[in-house]
């Protein structure tokens, strides 16, 4: 397909008869912990090798209407913590922002810490339908005893979590699909989200969609040009996604990327146009599976 830009995104949808897009891995924090985000990512050089400059780096007001031009009907927006006593604020701000932000889903985040259980489920109980765990920013242990309630309570409600376990872009303490299967073992009604499809280990984050049926992946930045120089797809890719139809759900961390919007889903497109995937892939992806995560 020709190139797409973020201006022919809503026409591109359309044609495909969808109302719209839902993307459940877009990051909104409140305004002094982004800012410390985005110096982070300034230094990206430093950290990962390589520059990594935020394309969206705008006003929250001018954030949320590109999403809303772009077409982007429902997203979760998402935050992490990267210390105790962070999580339980960070899930009331974020839970008062999505209240005031049509498109918006509440959502929460969690933290190995004494009373996880407790800011999580009054969350779940005000209407969270996402969680955001990163276990590389964290820097905890998924498989923590302290955390067993809180995948006990999520498993019970069915309330996807959206877990960054992989080792991209860079390995952390307790990274890795063998830590996080550990927790799925242990926890097997649990609604997980593999996010950016448990980069760079694509083939091991399939294998553990096939394994548990309550398992997806997300497409955050999976694909891209700007990806594939440090993880690349394997060559049977499109095979390996049509062996687990309905678990693979747009994601694309809007608004820390380092490239337009359009450019995740002209990867996906690009998937599609295999003889296994095609267009009921696609439209799945963009919208089908998101809604259902989120109980659209």
């Amino acid at each position: 397909m020709a190139a797409l830009t973020d201006a022919d995104v809503p026409g591109w949808v359309a044609e495909l008869g969808l109302p719209g897009l839902v993307d459940i891995h877009v990051h909104f924090l409140p305004e002094r912990v982004l800012r410390k985000v985005w110096a982070y990512f300034d230094e990206a050089r430093t950290h990962y090798g390589r520059d990594w400059p935020i394309h969206y780096r705008l006003p929250e007001a001018e954030r949320v209407a590109i999403l809303e031009k772009l077409g982007v009907l429902a997203y979760a927006p998402l935050v992490y913590p990267h210390k105790p006593g962070m999580a339980a604020w960070l899930t009331e701000w974020v839970g008062e922002f999505a209240e005031a932000t049509p498109g918006a889903v509440r959502t929460a985040t969690l933290y190995a810490e004494p009373g996880v259980e407790d800011y999580l489920g009054a969350a779940v109980e005000a209407g969270a339908r996402a969680v955001k765990v990163h276990v590389q920013v964290g820097g905890f242990d998924p498989r923590d005893p302290q955390l067993d309630p809180a995948w006990a309570l999520l498993s019970e409600a069915a309330v996807p979590v959206v877990v960054h376990c992989g080792h991209g872009p860079i390995p952390g303490a307790h990274t890795g699909l063998d830590v996080f299967g550990e927790v799925l073992a242990r926890h097997p009604r649990l609604t997980a989200v593999l996010a950016h499809a448990g980069m760079p280990d694509f083939t091991a984050a399939v294998d553990l969609v096939r394994r548990h049926p309550n398992v997806h992946l997300d497409t955050t930045m999976v694909g891209t040009p700007y990806a594939e120089e440090f993880a690349p797809l394997p060559a049977d890719w499109p095979e390996l996604l049509a062996s687990i139809p309905g678990r693979v759900v747009l994601g694309t961390d809007f608004p820390n990327i380092p490239y337009p919007y359009a450019r995740q889903l002209q990867a996906i497109a690009g998937w599609a146009e295999h003889p296994s995937l095609g267009d009921a892939f696609l439209r799945d992806v963009l919208h089908d599976a998101g809604a259902r995560l989120l109980r659209l």
